[in-house]
């Protein structure tokens, strides 16, 4: 790869300085905390609430629960589009390991998996005009398309080059990587996939953490942060909302001891199927009174988010099933039932 003398424009502010020395901290005590065990099942749960969070982002409704059930392989009436959405995601982190963040080459394959059966030029870069949207908002006009292949090959040779901090480096490429917008559709989710992947190689904990959801969660602020950076012609605003982001997932994904709950919901917890109806329920916990059932058993667990209805706005409906949400099937796991 010939050596780039493009540099992006950014500066290093002291908050900036600041947030890069106390993300090492907090990375440095997460790995010493994080035995391998716990490190597996956080990984899963984290790579469900980070796919949940980018999909959700493009405008993607499925819950984390019905995530987890296509995962595990069980039919979910959702949008066909959007089941293809989670498939494609899970296969794309399924290949995450594999690739090398400076290899151009393995990000068209991971846009050609991530967009396969979505749009024509999966893997491909665009050929025509796109814009950044923001809802119905158009807040960015990309570069001419005939440019994009010489701007992305500007910016991988930038980042196999450069001696910036992985916590800089990996912004940076998110910023221009959005900027440049090199892909008809997808262009999201592959710039946070390509920022979490220059990351994991700088320590393997960055492999799964749930940024995508907050990032979701301040989807405005995101948003701003680019336009912001595109106005300055500097990407130190995205490089600070980033950061902070990274901080506030890390300090999310520390390992947590399992949520304290009645006895009554334990028991509950451990009945429940992959989804139920309340008589089956009350059948397998041998109750008998429909009030007692419904008072100290499934109100206080779909109170504290452990499970849920599979028909949330018709809660009266004879057809109405209850089902385990992410947090509930942590409780199992930590519990020691599969």
């Amino acid at each position: 790869m010939k050596k780039s003398t493009y540099q992006p424009p950014y500066s290093l502010t002291p908050e900036i300085l600041n947030r890069v020395a106390l993300i090492c901290e907090t990375t440095g005590r997460l790995t010493v905390l994080t035995d391998q065990a716990r490190a597996l099942r956080l990984r899963r749960i984290n790579r469900i609430r980070t796919i949940h969070g980018s999909l959700a982002i493009e405008g993607n409704t499925l819950s984390e629960a019905q995530i987890t059930a296509i995962l595990d392989g069980r039919r979910v009436i959702a949008p066909p589009r959007e089941v293809q959405e989670v498939k494609n995601a899970l296969a794309t982190y399924e290949r995450f390991d594999s690739w090398k963040p400076e290899s151009e080459k393995g990000l068209l394959e991971a846009h050609r998996i991530l967009m396969s059966g979505l749009i024509n030029e999966a893997g491909l870069y665009r050929h025509g005009g796109v814009g950044v949207m923001a809802g119905s908002q158009v807040i960015h006009m990309a570069p001419p398309a005939d440019r994009v292949p010489h701007l992305m090959a500007d910016l991988f040779r930038w980042l196999a080059a450069t001696d910036a901090h992985p916590l800089i480096a990996s912004s940076v490429f998110h910023y221009e990587f959005e900027f440049i917008h090199p892909f008809t559709d997808g262009n999201g989710r592959i710039g946070r996939l390509w920022q979490s992947l220059i990351l994991a190689r700088w320590n393997p904990l960055f492999a799964d953490l749930p940024v995508e959801s907050l990032v979701y969660a301040h989807q405005a602020a995101y948003y701003e942060a680019l336009q912001e950076s595109t106005r300055q012609t500097d990407s130190a605003p995205f490089i600070t909302f980033m950061l902070t982001m990274i901080q506030e997932a890390l300090t999310s994904a520390t390992p947590q001891v399992n949520p304290q709950v009645s006895p009554q919901v334990a028991d509950l917890l451990r009945a429940l199927g992959h989804e139920m109806g309340r008589e089956a329920l009350q059948k397998s916990l041998g109750l008998q009174d429909r009030k007692s059932f419904r008072e100290r058993y499934l109100k206080p667990a779909l109170r504290d988010g452990l499970i849920e209805m599979t028909l949330p706005h018709k809660p009266s409906s004879r057809m109405q099933q209850y089902r385990l949400t992410e947090k509930g099937q942590q409780w199992r796991r930590e519990d020691g039932r599969p």
